[in-house]
């Protein structure tokens, strides 16, 4: 009888609690991939030699790397984590090389690109030929990240902002564009409610996985962590395990 009592208290109390689990998703945000040369804040860079190795780990440890397309897919595999850029800068094409060295039949890097669209050939920035050619790679999905850069709440031009960004964005991969990075990570209520308009997820740069709580709009408030040029790769490894 003790027994049939514990059963039916782990059956009603336990399994819901463990079915009802969510898993922590590490959204990462990089800048450039490239040697710093002293142009710039250092701590936006991370070397090929950093990133290579970061991506091995993830590689080595079972993770899936998603893009915003397969948000479905976060809760279908065991470790999940995105892998994001903002800005659109041409050395990024130094990830894509690591990309393709690293892809393999067991292991499919990806990542999200975040564009700026008025820059778009600009210097140090990704061509419009780059652009295609990455989204055509299947291993980087094109986003945006605004058409200049601007404070969202305090922009007096969001449509410009929003609508034509994703469009011009559009017209250059033929793809669909369904998330937007916030510039300086500054967003709120009211802003989310125009990115609605156009988009399905927004990003910040508030630090921390994502939790999913069920939140109303929790998809437009994303939260990313920054990986810098001093972050060692034990730092980067606790990042990204949650330690």
């Amino acid at each position: 009888m003790k027994k049939y009592i514990l059963l039916t208290w782990f059956l009603v109390v336990l399994l819901p609690i463990t079915a009802h689990a969510q898993k922590s998703i590490p959204i990462l945000v990089y800048h450039s991939i490239d040697e710093f040369t002293g142009s710039g804040s250092r701590e936006l860079y991370v070397t090929p030699q950093q990133f290579e190795k970061q991506i091995i780990y993830l590689r080595d440890h079972g993770f899936t790397l998603l893009t915003f397309e397969k948000w479905a897919e976060r809760n279908r595999v065991d470790k999940p984590i995105f892998i994001t850029f903002d800005d659109g800068y041409k050395n990024n094409l130094n990830a894509y090389a690591i990309f393709q060295t690293l892809k393999n039949d067991q292991f499919t890097p990806t990542g999200t690109i975040f564009v700026i669209s008025d820059y778009i050939g600009g210097s140090k920035r990704l061509s419009q030929s780059y652009l295609r050619m990455l989204a055509n790679s299947e291993l980087f999905s094109i986003q945006s990240h605004t058409a200049t850069h601007p404070d969202l709440t305090a922009t007096q031009d969001i449509e410009k902002e929003l609508k034509g960004s994703k469009e011009a964005i559009q017209e250059i991969t033929n793809r669909t564009v369904i998330a937007i990075s916030y510039p300086y990570g500054n967003v709120n209520k009211k802003i989310v409610e125009e990115v609605k308009k156009y988009y399905q997820f927004g990003l910040t740069t508030t630090p921390g996985p994502f939790n999913e709580s069920g939140v109303k709009d929790e998809q437009f408030y994303l939260p990313r962590t920054y990986i810098k040029y001093s972050t060692s790769l034990n730092e980067f490894a606790q990042i990204v395990e949650g330690n």
